[in-house]
């Protein structure tokens, strides 16, 4: 191999190194008869970057935030590059509002009332599929334990 190519490979294993070490835990969710395979942001430095400066998702992929307690949380998009969706949910997994999210922007988006968690998706994900507030996720109940 030339130098060329053991360097690039190199670089490709530090990279995938880093990653891994910053990657968070992921679950199932379902959405009606709709998968989600959701990254889990437990930890409050989790919770803080999301899914800032990521350049794309997969369709059926998303970010699951848990709160350490119930509140009307809100929402930013500081940094985040992607159009997003946010689900507010109950402590039982049972949607209260959905919000519309625009890249980039430090609009506040909230809870219409005390959630215990969000759901982000690409923009959009919750219409095109009819999920509306009111509806239950399932797998909620695997959900971890904040930290």
């Amino acid at each position: 191999m030339n130098k060329t190519v053991i360097a690039l490979l190199a670089g490709l294993a530090a990279s995938g190194a880093a990653w891994a070490q910053n990657a968070m835990p992921m679950m199932e969710l379902m959405a009606g008869f709709h998968r989600i395979e959701a990254e889990v942001a437990a930890t409050d430095q989790n919770r803080q970057v999301g899914l800032m400066n990521r350049k794309a998702m997969p369709p059926q992929h998303g970010m699951l935030f848990v709160f350490d307690h119930e509140n009307t949380h809100c929402m930013w998009m500081r940094n985040t590059l992607l159009p997003l969706s946010v689900a507010f949910m109950d402590a039982g997994g049972t949607i209260i509002n959905i919000e519309d999210m625009q890249p980039q922007t430090e609009d506040n988006h909230c809870a219409r009332r005390p959630a215990r968690f969000a759901l982000e998706m690409n923009l959009g994900w919750f219409a095109q599929r009819g999920i509306k507030p009111g509806m239950k996720l399932g797998g909620m109940d695997k959900a971890p334990r904040p930290r």
